[in-house]
């Protein structure tokens, strides 16, 4: 399949040092501190269209701003690039956010995906008023996603579910081209969803033996199902001309993690109930933040998830290693990479200039070869 890139709006303000969207940023982060303005945005999105990059992906989370608001100020900007919008599934019923998603989809002619998040934490969710336990959040959003195709189908559908239901006589949202579905979660509940589910199951970077493995049950899974499926892979870049200037601004970054500000972010990352959380937190445990300690496969750095929820991992190395990585990432089946930096706006353009040129060279190199297996 052919390999596609997103990058990462940082709707809650931008930066060159390392963020944690879960916490109040520390004063060390508030130095040279961008505001997520819509000047600063609309130039992020066109740095990235200008890059070569796909996709933009939108988040959602407390302190972030409105996705659906953003991506449809930036798609009035843009003329190519799409966007990955980003909506807890459950907070809302399905028919107004179906609707929502149609009008943004003709509007944008056609530039719309959807990312489902389904909650990683318990306290967060009880903050936001949803007391399910995790198993149940995601078999919510699973009626959801289907109430979702269902209602751009138009009219004539059902759904009969423990969460929603959905009647006939409903006129539907007819769309003529839905957009794709995204799903995360490393739970084997979580897989079973996306498999049924999802047009792209995402995952955060991991070494490429627990890629390789992720990806194999997904595919058998889907399979059961009838139903292809994608993979993304979610990772911060930090590629420089070399190596050593690559690992000399992985060093700057962690250099910049206060104590105080690495206890408070550990204390809060030990409250999350995603599978896929713990798994990247683990990969950062007991390496005494040291900088090549923290190397938890060949140029890939857990440095970040030390104060970061989320990805917490980076491709770290000069551009000809970052892209060789993503690269072997590709031949282990991952279609999509969405990657960002710090600071995203400059990182952007240095990545679409130096890294995905590379990567995209490599794949015509390797054409030929995969054509005769």
């Amino acid at each position: 399949m052919s390999i596609e890139f997103s990058w990462f709006l940082p709707t809650n303000g931008d930066g060159p040092h390392l963020a944690n969207s879960g916490l109040p940023r520390p004063p060390n982060y508030l130095r040279d501190f961008r505001p997520p303005t819509p000047d600063y945005l609309r130039s992020l999105a066109a740095a990235a269209e200008a890059a070569g990059f796909d996709h933009l992906l939108a988040p959602t989370a407390a302190g972030f701003e409105d996705p659906w608001l953003v991506t449809a100020m930036l798609a009035r900007s843009t003329r190519r690039i799409a966007f990955i919008v980003t909506f807890r599934s459950g907070l809302e019923q399905p028919e107004p956010l179906a609707n929502r998603a149609a009008t943004l989809q003709r509007m944008s002619s056609g530039r719309l995906r959807l990312f489902a998040a389904s909650g990683s934490s318990a306290h967060d969710q009880r903050a936001l008023g949803d007391f399910l336990d995790h198993d149940a959040r995601y078999q919510r959003t699973s009626e959801y996603l289907r109430v979702l195709r269902r209602l751009w189908q138009g009219a004539g559908h059902t759904v009969a579910g423990r969460h929603y239901a959905l009647n006939a006589a409903h006129p539907g949202v007819p769309l003529e081209h839905a957009p794709p579905l995204y799903l995360g979660g490393a739970s084997a509940f979580a897989e079973r969803v996306a498999a049924s589910q999802s047009d792209t199951y995402l995952l955060w970077a991991e070494p490429p033996a627990l890629v390789r493995e992720r990806v194999r049950r997904l595919k058998a899974l889907a399979a059961m199902h009838g139903r292809p499926i994608r993979f993304g892979v979610r990772v911060h870049v930090i590629a420089r001309e070399t190596g050593r200037a690559a690992w000399s601004r992985a060093d700057e970054l962690l250099r910049g993690i206060s104590e105080r500000n690495y206890a408070d972010a550990q204390r809060e990352l030990d409250q999350y109930e995603s599978v896929g959380q713990r798994r990247q937190t683990a990969l950062s445990r007991g390496a005494m933040r040291s900088l090549r300690e923290l190397e938890v496969a060949p140029n890939l750095w857990a440095g970040v998830g030390l104060t970061r929820g989320g990805a917490g991992t980076a491709l770290v190395g000069s551009y000809d290693e970052v892209a060789r990585r993503i690269s072997e990432y590709h031949a282990l089946g991952i279609d999509e990479f969405l990657l960002s930096s710090y600071p995203n706006l400059e990182e952007a353009t240095r990545v679409g200039e130096h890294v995905l040129p590379r990567v995209r060279q490599l794949e015509r190199e390797r054409e030929p070869a995969r054509r005769q297996t």
